[in-house]
């Protein structure tokens, strides 16, 4: 009986499952081994093995030979895994996630393949990150060329812009088209097999690629992303009532448009909807807007990106019926009071964008074959990514990442939960710190931030029983910033004085979301506050926001190491 090369952290030792009652003890220690950069192609090996009765690795010598597409393996043999496999790891999904799975395990030397069901690039690359930017560079430059204002204070002079609504949804498509074959060919390039189908489980190491094809893999890891998620009494028709899936092809701009959610996709329409000419009606349930955001930014973010722009809001509302438009008749939008529930107001625009956030694509995947129920259609997986069946117990060799296992909905996350899995089942034992991934809301300016908010960092330093503190600057102190005439803005640091640890950063202003990746590979790598302020920036840059940052912190430690003799060069 083979066994799991990455399965536990100790013998004793009970981990809580978040989303879930069930705790579960591993077996075994995990074992450490260490390959070499050289392709496993190269070497001429296909499989990695461990022997049930030692920690030796053998390597089983065999031909890669031609593509494989489907295996031999009979679907009635589901109970057991087989004793040989097509694949060292096969991936159910090909966006972000599953995409930076593949090159890791192909640069590890593991013989990969990848199932897509639908097309390559996920909803990150088709419907998602990669065209949302391309319509926010439009809304960009379209605000630059609108404010006279600003033009003027730079010696500016720019007649009246205005914009090809068709040629606008071209590029977005056409960036989509780019990247995602951009995507395609480096998998291609690098010998992962793509399989065509949608990919289920039919039990232990085993999967159905379409109808009938049987592929068996050493490892499986589930990355199939999320769906928009509509609340009930919604009629999407996909013209006037629409997702973000639909957003993004732009086919029309209408005069007024409803914002259903004022989270980050909410956020990023409005901007864009307002630079081309749109009324927005923000819908939010909660009391606040931007409810996600550290409330300190977000009232910032308010008075720079809302108060000042054609756009209004009801918070604390739901909207309990959405009817598209027909018959002339306008889309009516029903609200109802969040808390009393009773009716609050009936409002009648020209379109509504749902932006309620997004679900897990997890139906149909064959999880019943392996003892595994979702909680509310997320796959349970421990810190490690590992998949948690039904009785608390670990499901071998499955892992499932992204979306699907909604501990961080961002693309990135997903990679960087990919790259975790690989690296677990190639012999080194890894666990993804997810305070120190980064997010960014792509608004102009924009909004990034990772760690804790002020009141998260609160929360955790009363029960815990340790002090905080909060250091602030500004971009209107910064010498590129009002080079550029954009010196709204503000960086915002949570830590710990009597150690120097960075709890939370938030930025709002130009090129936030480029800025924010200092303090997040801070976070990721120990960085104390004390080590970071003995950096260099370069000047003038916007990063000396960053750098201001951390020196205006107070910190009671002094550099936990030490500095290097100085070098004559």
């Amino acid at each position: 009986m083979q066994s799991s090369l990455t399965l536990s952290v100790s013998s004793h030792t009970s981990l809580t499952i978040p989303r879930s009652s069930h705790a579960f003890e591993p077996s075994s220690k995990p074992i450490n081994l260490r390959f070499c950069g050289l392709r496993r192609e190269a070497l001429g090996f296909s499989s990695l093995r461990q022997s049930s009765d030692s920690h030796r690795v053998r390597l089983a010598s065999s031909a890669r030979g031609r593509r494989v597409f489907v295996s031999a393996a009979s679907v009635s043999n589901n109970g057991s895994p087989p004793k040989s496999f097509d694949y060292d790891l096969l991936i159910i999904g090909a966006g972000v996630g599953g995409h930076g799975a593949a090159l890791h395990a192909v640069e590890k030397g593991l013989k990969t393949a990848i199932v897509e069901g639908d097309v390559v690039g996920g909803t990150c690359v088709n419907r998602g990150c990669v065209p949302s930017k391309a319509l926010l560079a439009v809304s960009g430059r379209m605000r630059e060329l609108q404010n006279e204002h600003h033009l003027k204070a730079l010696g500016l002079q720019v007649s009246a812009a205005g914009y090809d609504r068709q040629g606008v949804a071209d590029h977005a498509n056409n960036l989509a088209s780019k990247i995602r074959g951009n995507l395609t060919n480096s998998m291609k390039a690098l010998g992962v097999d793509i399989l065509t189908g949608f990919g289920t489980i039919l039990g232990p190491q085993k999967v159905k690629v379409g109808s009938d094809k049987v592929v068996t893999a050493k490892n499986i890891i589930i990355a199939t992303g999320s769906v928009p998620f509509v609340p009930k009494g919604i009629e999407v028709d996909g013209k006037t009532v629409i997702t973000s899936d639909h957003a993004l092809k732009l086919e029309f701009v209408p005069d007024w448009i409803a914002i259903v959610g004022s989270g980050y996709i909410g956020l990023e329409f409005s901007d864009v909807y307002t630079a081309l000419g749109s009324e927005v009606t923000f819908i939010e349930a909660l009391d606040q807007l931007m409810p996600g955001f550290d409330p300190e930014i977000g009232k910032l973010a308010q008075r720079v990106l809302i108060n000042p722009r054609k756009i209004d809001y009801h918070t604390g509302v739901f909207a309990t019926k959405i009817t598209p438009a027909k018959d002339g008749k306008p889309v009516m939008i029903e609200l109802i009071d969040a808390k009393t529930k009773e009716p609050k107001d009936t409002l009648e625009v020209d379109a509504a964008l749902i932006a309620t956030g997004r679900a897990p694509f997890t139906q149909g995947l064959g999880l019943e074959s392996v003892n595994v129920e979702t909680q509310r259609g997320f796959v349970p997986v421990d810190e490690r990514m590992r998949v948690i069946d039904a009785s608390g117990n670990l499901v071998p060799h499955l892992y499932c990442i992204g979306d699907a296992n909604g501990k961080m909905m961002l693309a990135h996350a997903a990679s960087a939960q990919g790259i975790s899995v690989v690296e677990q089942v190639t012999g080194r034992d890894h666990v993804l710190n997810h305070l120190s991934i980064p997010a960014a809301c792509f608004t102009h300016p924009e909004i990034s931030m990772v760690g804790l908010t002020e009141p998260q960092a609160r929360e955790k330093a009363e029960k815990e029983g340790f002090e905080i503190s909060i250091a602030k600057t500004s971009f209107k102190a910064n010498t590129k910033a009002l080079a550029e005439n954009e010196g709204e803005g503000l960086a915002k640091l949570i830590y710990r004085p009597d150690s120097g640890e960075i709890l939370g950063v938030h930025i709002f202003g130009l090129h936030a979301a480029d800025l924010i990746h200092e303090a997040s590979n801070a976070i990721a790598l120990g960085t104390r506050i004390q080590d970071i302020k003995l950096a260099v920036h370069a000047h003038p840059t916007l990063s000396e926001v960053l750098d201001e940052l951390f020196k205006s912190a107070k910190v009671q430690a002094h550099a936990s190491s030490p500095v290097s003799e100085p070098i004559a060069v």
